[in-house]
């Protein structure tokens, strides 16, 4: 069996003081691998340090994606960059090379779909992670994700993946900027892909470094993502409740109206009556709702797996 080809690719903005480290320290683990830099409308160095770095010998090339989000540019890397295994890091120094052979194995030896690099596996995420509510929302999303896919997944959020083919070339990244993490992780559990967790090491950025996550945004991303997890995926849990609570609001607004009129045979609270009738109308509109979309998912995943049998590679 021929030996399969790796492309390693690493999405960057504003990286000018990691980048070159990351490309050789994963060249050095993989020298036959093809370091694939994606300069996501940088305006440092980082377009110019990584070409030069490119020419200390490493297969490779940069790809400039001028649509800002690692959505973007991962979305650009895959539908232009061909191998038979794909490896996804961030360009930040803070996931080591050195795991790297540990988990390409059990996608090498076709045991797997997509590996997960596992940073909380030995505690050290939260040790060098220094935002607090980051963890938080993490959590709430992880837990909820299990909860709704049938998951047991530890990390959903890590940047340090391996992808075969097959799974990188029937993806459809929908998301934008940092997202893109938790929806291959959405998109993974609910189209059963092969998956395998493994523990990498986890370092914070080297000082002078900066995150481009921030907690405002990213907490009504994740109050966004929530909110979209359910209508997309899970449409009956969400319409079925939405129903219940409009159900519930018309039947108390309605008591007053009904005992009035069953009491005196007219009605003196008309706006309660009128409140009542179109709560109960939105109640049925929200179930008829959550069917017809339970029925759309349940199609649209049956139209997956019927092309993923079609696929044949190329």
């Amino acid at each position: 069996m021929p030996e399969k080809s790796v492309a390693i690719i690493i999405p960057a903005y504003n990286e000018e003081l990691t980048i070159c480290q990351v490309m050789r320290d994963f060249h050095a683990v993989m020298p036959q691998a093809q370091i694939i830099v994606v300069n996501n409308n940088s305006s440092d160095k980082t377009d110019e340090l990584a070409r030069r770095t490119l020419q200390e010998g490493m297969p490779g090339r940069v790809i400039v994606e001028r649509r800002q989000g690692k959505a973007a540019a991962v979305r650009r890397a895959f539908a232009e960059v061909e191998a038979d295994v794909y490896v996804m890091v961030d360009a930040d120094c803070t996931y080591p090379a050195a795991d790297l052979p540990a988990l390409l194995k059990p996608v090498m030896d076709d045991e797997a779909d997509i590996v997960v690099g596992n940073r909380h596996a030995d505690g050290a995420y939260s040790k060098e992670n220094k935002r607090m509510f980051h963890d938080w929302g993490n959590n709430l999303v992880l837990r909820l994700i299990n909860r709704l896919f049938d998951g047991n997944l530890k990390d959903i959020l890590s940047g340090y993946r391996v992808m075969n083919r097959k799974f990188v070339k029937n993806y459809p990244i929908m998301s934008r900027g940092f997202g893109i993490e938790t929806e291959m992780s959405i998109h993974m559990l609910d189209k059963g892909f092969r998956v395998v967790e493994l523990p990498t090491r986890y370092k914070d950025r080297p000082e002078g470094s900066f995150s481009k996550l921030n907690t405002i945004r990213d907490g009504i991303m994740i109050l966004r993502l929530i909110f979209d997890i359910f209508v997309y995926f899970r449409p009956t849990i969400f319409f079925s409740l939405a129903a219940l609570v409009m159900m519930l609001a018309g039947l108390a607004a309605g008591i007053v109206p009904v005992v009035e009129f069953y009491s005196a045979s007219y009605i003196t609270h008309l706006p309660l009556a009128v409140l009542a009738v179109g709560c109960v109308l939105t109640s049925l509109l929200c179930c008829f709702t959550g069917i017809i979309l339970a029925g759309q998912a349940r199609m649209q995943r049956f139209a997956y797996e019927h092309s993923l049998l079609q696929y044949d590679g190329e």
